[in-house]
């Protein structure tokens, strides 16, 4: 079923898949126009619908983002059959008190420095087109509902997808 959603309900439900998911692949445009991808960890979804991240300023996607700015974020939970698929523009955030305002302990496994590490920077990804898959069952629901709709002849389970428009 097609379902798609807007502003605050949009950005509701983006900040819960993304919550539950947390880890995506993200995906930039190098300088030969190859795409690199590499899994991340969101640290937030702001009220807006933009997605945050904490990176290290010297890594390859920054430098990929300084000549291409487009992204594109790819959430999978495939035991949920929860899945996003994002695109966006990516903002470098270098200031101290952002850092400071975001900063959770987690990310200290890998800047042991803690928010005074000089390559610690904040990325944000303003959200520009969402796209969802979604099913309200478990995966051992949506089997046993496949199962039943073999013998009955009729589709049992039911999916949502469609666009999140969280708005400009």
């Amino acid at each position: 079923m097609e379902k798609n959603l807007h502003n605050e309900e949009a950005v509701k439900k983006l900040k819960e898949m993304v919550s539950d998911i947390r880890t995506c692949m993200m995906i930039t445009s190098g300088k030969t126009g190859a795409r690199a991808s590499r899994p991340m960890a969101a640290i937030e979804t702001d009220h807006t619908g933009n997605i945050w991240f904490f990176t290290n300023i010297q890594s390859n996607k920054i430098k990929d983002i300084e000549l291409d700015h487009f992204v594109q974020l790819v959430f999978a939970h495939p035991g949920k059959d929860s899945y996003l698929d994002i695109r966006g523009r990516a903002n470098v955030i270098t200031d101290a008190a952002s850092i400071k305002d975001k900063w959770t302990p987690l990310v200290k496994a890998w800047f042991p420095d803690g928010v005074d590490d000089p390559n610690l920077c904040l990325l944000q990804i303003k959200t520009d087109e969402v796209h969802y898959w979604d099913t309200s069952s478990s995966k051992m629901i949506n089997m046993l509902k496949a199962a039943i709709s073999v013998v009955a002849g009729k589709p049992l389970v039911e999916g949502v997808h469609g666009e999140l428009n969280v708005g400009a």
